[in-house]
């Protein structure tokens, strides 16, 4: 028996080592965690909509809970393709890097709200590929924070199998933070992933890393929370439209639910979403309803005199 385990003490150790590896999530034979890899194959009518040269622009009026009161605001939340670079994990602007780079639906959220006499600005950047077997999760999400008493900042950048996390604050206690988190679903990318493939939601038990806006506003880690998910016809008035949907997350340890209402067919846009959870020991309700819908190509229209084109917005 010794003699067969030292002859065959390479091949032991060999196999020893992937099933090590395999425990550990560290071996290219691992298979992606994320739910949502569909092919290669973009359908046409996807096609026609997201890569036709324009952004949707969408405007929202917003109510957002924040110091135990709903403040009034507003909101635009941008969906645009673009080519990103898997390496750098930034906007590929050069015929060098395109080799490097895969398609990705990006989602600028901007929120600005009024808390008293000062104000808040808050925006979200999340880059998600487009059915990609390769890189079926989302690659990068930041957030900036900025109001009267300071800023702060978030990024997640995938990794590995998981996302490393760099935050930097005003606050004493959260002033410079790096971690890493596991590679779960993240609800800043559920915008993207409505808008690619609303049927491969998942629902039931769900383990999410809550949006970093809710971290930042709640100071709070971004860890993996358990929660509840849902999905089904909205049955609510405060969103108007025809066969709306909803997608609803349920975070019951940490006082928490989530909810995206949208249209029920393709392009799926979000009519709107709220965000319940306890503001100076009171359970409130943010709320977003959407005004108004348009597509541009924003990018060129930056002069003085494209500023009339913020009243087809409403703002």
């Amino acid at each position: 028996m010794k003699q067969r385990i030292t002859n065959n003490f390479l091949l032991i150790t060999v196999l020893l080592a992937v099933v090590f590896a395999v425990a550990m999530r560290a071996t290219i034979f691992q298979k992606p965690s994320a739910p949502f890899v569909i092919g290669n194959t973009v359908p046409k009518q996807f096609s026609d909509y997201w890569f036709a040269g324009k952004a949707e622009l969408n405007s929202y009026q917003l109510e957002q809970a924040q110091y135990g009161a709903l403040n009034p605001g507003t909101a635009v939340l941008i969906f645009v393709t673009e080519d990103f670079r898997t390496d750098t994990q930034v906007k590929s602007e050069s015929e060098a890097s395109r080799d490097k780079s895969i398609p990705v639906l990006k989602t600028n959220l901007v929120r600005k709200f009024t808390t008293g006499i000062y104000d808040y600005s808050v925006f979200t950047s999340v880059f998600t590929p487009i059915y990609n077997e390769k890189f079926p999760n989302t690659l990068k999400v930041s957030s900036s924070v900025q109001e009267w008493c300071g800023h702060s900042y978030v990024q997640l950048n995938l990794k590995n199998n998981g996302y490393s996390v760099s935050s930097r604050s005003y606050f004493e206690q959260e002033a410079s933070e790096d971690y890493r988190v596991d590679k779960v679903l993240l609800e800043d990318e559920l915008w993207n992933r409505i808008r690619l493939a609303p049927d491969k939601l998942p629902t039931g038990e769900v383990m999410f890393i809550p949006s970093s806006v809710s971290g930042r506003i709640r100071h709070k880690k971004l860890d993996p929370v358990k929660s509840s998910a849902q999905q089904g016809p909205y049955a609510g008035n405060a969103f108007k439209g025809d066969s709306l949907q909803a997608y609803m997350v349920d975070y019951a340890t940490d006082k928490r639910k989530f909810m995206i209402v949208y249209e029920a067919k393709f392009p799926y846009r979000i009519m709107g979403w709220e965000d319940t959870f306890p503001s100076k020991d009171k359970l409130m309700t943010s709320r977003a309803v959407l005004q108004k819908t348009i597509q541009s190509d924003y990018w060129k229209h930056n002069a003085l005199v494209d500023s009339t084109l913020r009243k087809s917005l409403n703002l």
